[in-house]
C-alpha cells in the first residue's frame, strides 16, 4: 500500500497569478515572564527574550526577509494588540 502525503504548498494562487502564502511570526507572552516569538503552526518558540520590545524586534527581522511577512503582537492576556504586514500586500487598500 502506497501512502500519499501531502505537502502544504509555499504558494497561493490570486487571480491566476502565484504567490507566496504569508509567513506570520506571532509576539507571545511567556509563563516565565518573557516574551517568544513563534512562527505560525510551530510547536515551540523560536526566540525568548526579557521585554517585549526586544521580541517585537526579533520577530520582525524574519518577517522583513519574507515577500509576504507579517508580525502578530500580543497583550498580556493572549489577545491581539496589533499586527504590522511587510512585502508586496495581494490586497492593498483603496484610495
Amino acid at each position: 500500500m502506497m501512502i500519499r502525503r501531502e505537502t502544504e504548498s509555499k504558494f497561493q494562487y490570486e487571480g491566476g497569478r502565484k504567490m507566496a502564502k504569508r509567513k506570520t511570526y506571532h509576539v507571545i507572552p511567556g509563563t516565565d515572564g518573557c516574551w517568544k516569538v513563534k512562527e505560525e503552526k510551530a510547536s515551540r518558540a523560536s526566540n525568548s527574550q526579557e521585554t517585549k520590545a526586544e521580541a517585537v524586534e526579533r520577530a520582525k527581522e524574519p518577517a522583513k526577509n519574507q515577500e509576504l511577512g507579517q508580525v502578530v503582537i500580543h497583550k498580556q492576556d493572549g489577545t491581539i494588540q496589533t499586527e504590522h504586514t511587510y512585502g508586496k500586500d495581494p490586497y492593498p487598500p483603496k484610495g
